[in-house]
């Protein structure tokens, strides 16, 4: 009887560590596989950070000459469009300005992302043309700076128009030709405006 009761107890035991040793080979499995995963994250996290930058976009003669042009023409207008909302005499005129500074500051920050993209340098200031027409609005006030600013408003957009018309044409940058078409909508609505308040200012 002693005898039956050790083999039974023998098979007990071999049984319990059989299952033991499934179940520890499992967990093993388990966190080999936990290991695994983790590395690869880590080696993908480490690829993605070994990435090189995309190499800047190399513009083509007639990008690089107008996005100088039409920045310098964009800070001009932000610019006047300031001095018109504090001197303007006629609210239409403020308004003007204030709409100049709105538009032209959101096609400003545009044009340096389109720059910085193709390593074109903008001007950090406005040309000498456009400083000596800020210092002549500076020196006119009421009525006289409403019409010399809005007779001013209407020339220069009509150049803006043409300039950027002829851009358009020239330019073989696909981003740049997209700015230029989505902008000059834009450039017409100011014209007009413009052309309808210097009727009022007469």
């Amino acid at each position: 009887m002693k005898k039956v009761i050790a083999f039974l107890s023998a098979i007990c035991f071999f049984s319990w560590s059989c299952n033991n040793a499934g179940k520890d080979s499992e967990t093993t499995t388990d966190s080999s596989n936990r290991t695994t995963i983790d590395s690869n994250n880590n080696n993908s996290m480490s690829d993605s950070n070994n990435k090189t930058t995309t190499p800047p976009i190399v513009a083509d003669p007639a990008t690089a000459a107008f996005l100088p042009e039409a920045a310098d023409g964009g800070m001009a207008e932000v610019q006047q469009g300031q001095l018109a909302q504090q001197k303007g005499n006629n609210q239409a005129v403020k308004d003007f300005g204030a709409m100049m500074v709105r538009d032209h500051s959101a096609a400003n920050d545009r044009l340096k992302a389109l720059a910085t993209q193709r390593n074109v340098t903008l001007p950090d200031s406005v040309s000498s043309k456009h400083k000596k027409m800020m210092e002549t609005l500076n020196k006119k006030s009421g009525k006289e700076f409403d019409r010399f600013y809005i007779n001013e408003m209407v020339k220069d957009h009509q150049e803006d128009v043409k300039a950027f018309e002829q851009a358009a044409n020239k330019v073989s940058d696909l981003e740049v030709k997209a700015f230029i078409n989505n902008t000059l909508p834009t450039l017409k609505t100011h014209l007009d405006s413009a052309k309808a308040i210097q009727k009022r200012v007469k």
